[in-house]
C-alpha cells in the first residue's frame, strides 16, 4: 500500500502522510474505513511507530482521518473529503495559474490551456 523514497529528501512522516493523503482524496480509501494500525503500519515499513503516529496526526488536523479510542484511525465522510480534496485542488490550480502569470502567459491563454484540458478528458 505504501512505499518510502529512501532518496526523497523529505522526512519519511512527510511521505506516509502524503501517500495516505493521496488515497483518501482519489477515494482509494473509502469513508469510515479503518486505518492500518501504527504499531501494524510501523512494522511493514521498518520504521519507528512515531513516525507513524506524526502522520496520521497531521492527517487528523486536516480532518481526513478520525481516531476512535481503543479501534484505531478511520477515514473522515465522504462530504468532507470531498470539501478537503475540492480545496486541496483550488490550493493547487491557483499555484500554477501564478507559475504561468510568471512565466508571462496571460488570462486568455491559461483559461484556453484549461478549456483544452478538460475537453481532453470528457468521455
Amino acid at each position: 500500500m505504501i512505499v518510502l523514497d529512501y532518496q526523497d529528501r523529505r522526512p519519511l512522516y512527510e511521505q506516509v502522510e502524503e501517500k495516505f493523503r493521496n488515497l483518501i482524496l482519489i477515494g482509494a480509501l473509502e469513508p469510515g474505513s479503518r486505518m492500518p494500525s501504527v504499531r501494524q503500519l510501523a512494522m511493514e515499513l521498518s520504521i519507528n511507530p512515531n513516525t507513524i503516529q506524526r502522520a496520521y496526526m497531521q492527517l487528523e488536523q486536516e480532518g481526513l482521518i478520525y481516531p476512535v479510542k481503543g479501534k484505531g484511525n478511520f477515514i473522515a465522510d465522504s462530504e468532507e473529503v470531498r470539501r478537503i480534496s475540492k480545496a486541496s485542488y483550488s490550493k493547487e490550480l491557483k499555484a500554477l495559474v501564478r507559475k504561468g502569470k510568471a512565466m508571462g502567459m496571460d488570462e486568455e491563454e491559461l483559461i484556453y490551456i484549461i478549456r483544452e484540458c478538460y475537453k481532453e478528458e470528457k468521455p
